[in-house]
């Protein structure tokens, strides 16, 4: 019976492990579709996060799924879709002020502020093995790309992006106990909706408003619908098994993938350098074998 069970938890860990590397390869795709689109970073963010809380909504009614909860709930995840609103403006603000190459290499720093972040929040002891793993990370991406350290309002960018990534995630692996991934998401992305709206009025920025054009408005469908509300539920069902460590872990395969993707549809052979090849191998052998390292030392701590 108890071999059952386990049987069972794995083969929903192998399933629940697909759908994470699916959603990264899908959030492969935004930085692409960023670099495309034309509008300004914070006007891209706002019509993103309405098209995906606009069809979760719709998503919701179709469906007659109910939604609602608690107002204490509700305050704590828009003050959440803050972060998340904030993470994505940051990032694409990140790729036009600097390059794609740097918004990912600052990107990938998520891996380390959440070993740092989580235990903190947690309560829990800080990891050294989490704590090498993200610098193992962060140092296969710097390989892959040709860093650029003189782009430092950029670096800076990524860097808070990465922070704001880092914290929701840990806030949304602990949301996910209580409520289904759909609200959550739902919830969220309105509440950054409401942020930049509330920004954008303050500041205004309505006046200076970009409309996208018809080009812009397709990548913006994909973007708010495939790779935001889609990807974002993906994302945070997944938390019910992982830590928001192993999330973080994971992600940092968007990179290689939105490279890997650069080269079969638009056939950029020369980001295919030596130096990704060894890079890729470092985050690929860092996000593989770190559940096997970190079983060793459980059974070393375990016998001492």
């Amino acid at each position: 019976m108890a071999t059952a069970t386990n049987e069972g938890n794995s083969g929903g860990l192998n399933k629940n492990l697909l759908i994470l590397h699916f959603t990264v390869f899908i959030w492969g795709f935004t930085g692409v579709l960023g670099k495309l689109i034309s509008i300004t970073a914070i006007d891209l963010v706002w019509y993103r996060v309405l098209i995906a809380s606009s069809t979760l909504f719709l998503y919701f009614k179709f469906n007659r799924t109910a939604f609602k909860t608690d107002l204490k709930t509700v305050i704590g995840l828009f003050f959440t879709g803050a972060l998340v609103g904030g993470h994505w403006i940051l990032f694409f603000a990140s790729i036009k002020v600097s390059t794609l190459s740097v918004a990912l290499v600052c990107l990938s720093s998520v891996t380390l502020f959440t070993a740092i972040f989580e235990p903190l929040i947690n309560r829990k002891k800080i990891s050294r093995l989490e704590i090498a793993a993200g610098i193992l990370i962060i140092a296969g991406i710097i390989l892959i790309f040709k860093f650029e350290t003189r782009y430092t309002k950029g670096i800076i960018m990524g860097l808070i992006c990465a922070a704001c990534a880092s914290l929701f995630s840990i806030i949304n692996s602990r949301q996910v106990k209580k409520l289904e991934a759909p609200v959550i998401a739902f919830y969220e992305l309105t509440g950054a909706f409401v942020w930049i709206s509330a920004y954008l009025l303050i500041t205004g920025g309505f006046s200076k408003f970009a409309l996208p054009s018809t080009t812009d408005l397709g990548y913006l469908f994909i973007l708010g619908t495939v790779c935001t509300s889609l990807a974002y539920v993906a994302g945070v069902s997944v938390m019910r098994e992982f830590s928001a460590f192993k999330v973080a872990l994971i992600t940092n395969l968007e990179p290689v993938y939105g490279i890997v993707m650069s080269f079969l549809f638009f056939g950029e052979l020369r980001l295919m350098t030596l130096g990704f090849w060894i890079g890729a191998l470092i985050i690929l052998s860092t996000v593989f074998l770190f559940p096997l390292a970190q079983k060793q030392v459980t059974k070393f701590r375990a016998k001492a």
